[in-house]
């Protein structure tokens, strides 16, 4: 009986084969879909799922979007490090134009201010450029890139766009050396543009000062006179400025005045000058009376 039992137990309890389970499984999705489709039964149930299952989603996918975060930080940091560094030298570059423009601007403007000053004056000119200016505080001489092959000779003039620079001491092929009306070793004769007053301006070793130890203390000279060549000397043609009367101390007792003037020309900053020569290209000390009076006076 009770195999009997045990075995009715087992035929009773066998249920659907897979089979069976498959098709009825198959059967009620396929009349869920099509009652979901036409009615929109489950749209409220799929919403709920969707908002149980978006944190999941979510923590799922943090580590590959944090990643990608990273990823797309460091490629936008390198970029823009790159491009700062560009930047950075494009700047400079733009920078270094500038000044290369603002020198060429401010070198264009001396020279006009030179060629301007050479059509005040009657004589032929040559701009020249300075190369070299001596290091001696005491000694103000200073290099010029004109010489021999230029026709520059033994002391010419030098002048800048304001006034008288110096002279031409030294003249080889290819340059020129120049002593500059402040050296102390240098005297150029002048007078007082105002009253015709003639003097001579002695060089103090002082790049902004002149001495004029010859004049009395009744003088009529006074501060803001301007001392321009006098043309005595054979060495400058008259008539070009030299310098501004400074300071003018008259003391009892003493025969001489002590008189200062500062020069017109920028003798510290000019960069580009004039050299001078006399319309029929002769230098300035060339004079046949001269010659004739030597001659005159040289016979035996």
């Amino acid at each position: 009986m009770a195999t009997a039992f045990g075995g009715s137990n087992k035929r009773f309890g066998h249920g659907p084969s897979p089979l069976v389970r498959v098709s009825l499984l198959v059967l009620l999705s396929v009349v869920i879909i099509t009652v979901d489709y036409r009615e929109g039964h489950l749209d409220r149930v799929r919403s709920t799922l969707s908002l149980i299952t978006y944190p999941i989603q979510l923590m799922v996918d943090l580590p590959s979007a944090a990643f990608e975060r990273a990823s797309e930080s460091l490629a936008d940091r390198r970029q823009l490090l790159s491009e700062n560094r560009a930047l950075r030298s494009e700047r400079l570059e733009l920078s270094a134009r500038v000044q290369r423009l603002e020198s060429l601007e401010q070198e264009n403007e001396r020279l006009r201010q030179l060629l301007q000053s050479g059509a005040r004056v009657g004589e032929r000119l040559l701009a020249a450029e300075l190369l070299q200016v001596s290091l001696d505080p005491f000694r103000h001489r200073v290099l010029v890139d004109k010489g021999q092959r230029d026709g520059v000779h033994m002391g010419q003039p030098l002048l800048d766009a304001d006034g008288v620079m110096g002279q031409v001491t030294k003249v080889g092929p290819f340059g020129a050396n120049a002593i500059l009306i402040t050296d102390p070793s240098h005297a150029i004769p002048v007078e007082v543009n105002r009253n015709g007053l003639r003097t001579i301006a002695l060089g103090t070793g002082d790049i902004s000062r002149l001495e004029l130890p010859y004049l009395p203390n009744n003088a009529d000279i006074r501060p803001g006179d301007l001392l321009v060549t006098s043309g005595l000397g054979m060495r400058f043609p008259r008539g070009y400025p030299v310098a501004i009367v400074t300071e003018v101390q008259r003391r009892p007792g003493e025969t001489f005045a002590q008189i200062h003037a500062e020069p017109a020309a920028a003798l510290n900053r000019s960069r580009e000058v004039l050299l001078v020569w006399r319309e029929d290209g002769l230098p300035f000390d060339h004079n046949p009376l001269m010659e004739d009076m030597d001659d005159a006076g040289g016979g035996p």
